[in-house]
């Protein structure tokens, strides 16, 4: 009895919920077109859904504190040019040096955000809006609006996301480790509990001594980092880097985050949820082509899509949510309500 209480305990988690519709609506588009399940797509799918699910988790831990960060697409656009240009330019230096400086340059780009908006106490909406146009800007400024083609990029540097280690892409093994941090920085480190507080109660949190403008400050550095790790990653992916480089990909990175139950209002969500809900996007962008559905409808399909976990998050909010402090904040709450 009591495993059966647990069993329904756990399906009735957003998290759960979402990963049965992921392989109910893989099972589906199987059916039509068995292609779509063959170990080949699936793991054409699983490379396909990396960067997103990398982007969603840092995203995760912005809107965790009840922020935004609209120029992640942005510095992810500009990382990507700016490692491009210097393996064109210095071809001879080692790939880890390049990867180094386009997570480099994506801390900074992200440490700007975090600086406007931790210390100088603006609104994160307004300033990640400038600054993905500001940023975007550069890339065309930077690269005098030219193309970098896979002809003109070393070899190795093209190769790296798509080598396999163990029969994975190097793609997966970084998404995967990446979801490794997050989920131990979100669970396990003071960092992420007061990221939940400052969400929650950022009043209580400031009480407490929670250094906010500080945690603000990293947190978009983090996402920012992120980026500029994926920038490089899409431009070798793709081999080709341009001025409209993920242009208008910050929308759906806000989307999986949403879908995958993380609050807009800030100081809940899990690493799992923001995982699932770009994987569940993915699967959505790749499933739709395969079952020939016009590419206008996927567009509709996917904002009813993000309207419904909308719905959901808000009947989730009135009913109390899911809400996670750390052990020093409950302990706060608890003296004042026992005062």
């Amino acid at each position: 009895m009591k495993e059966i209480l647990k069993m329904r305990e756990i399906i009735k988690m957003r998290e759960a919920q979402l990963a049965i519709s992921i392989v109910v609506l893989i099972a589906l588009v199987g059916s039509r077109a068995p292609v779509f399940v063959s170990s080949s797509s699936l793991g054409n799918l699983l490379t396909d859904s990396t960067l997103l699910i990398m982007l969603a988790l840092a995203q995760m831990l912005v809107v965790v504190t009840r922020g935004i960060d609209l120029s992640v697409a942005s510095t992810l656009a500009l990382s990507g040019m700016m490692s491009a240009l210097l393996a064109v330019r210095f071809p001879e230096l080692p790939l880890p040096v390049v990867m180094l400086v386009a997570v480099a340059i994506g801390l900074v780009l992200g440490l700007v955000n975090g600086y406007l908006i931790g210390y100088l106490d603006l609104a994160p909406i307004v300033v990640t809006l400038g600054t993905m146009s500001v940023y975007r800007g550069l890339v065309f400024v930077l690269s005098g609006g030219a193309w970098v083609s896979s002809h003109q990029m070393p070899p190795e540097f093209i190769a790296f996301p798509l080598s396999r280690f163990l029969g994975v892409t190097n793609l997966v093994w970084i998404a995967g480790l990446t979801i490794l941090v997050f989920w131990y920085i979100a669970m396990h480190s003071r960092f992420g509990r007061d990221l939940y507080a400052v969400g929650n109660a950022p009043a209580s949190a400031r009480y407490v001594g929670i250094p906010i403008a500080k945690r603000l400050f990293w947190t978009y550095g983090i996402s920012g980092a992120v980026a500029g790790l994926c920038g490089y990653l899409w431009v070798a992916r793709y081999a080709v880097a341009y001025t409209e480089i993920a242009y208008g990909f910050e929308f759906t990175v806000i989307a999986a985050c949403v879908i995958g139950g993380v609050s807009i209002a800030g100081g809940s969500g899990s690493v799992a949820g923001a995982v699932l809900g770009g994987l569940f996007l993915a699967v959505i962008g790749n499933a739709l082509p395969v079952v020939k559905v016009s590419p206008f409808w996927q567009s509709a399909l996917t904002g009813v899509v993000i309207l419904t976990a909308v719905l959901i998050n808000a009947r989730n909010g009135k009913t109390g949510g899911r809400q996670i402090l750390p052990l020093h904040l409950n302990k706060a709450n608890a003296q004042g309500s026992a005062a």
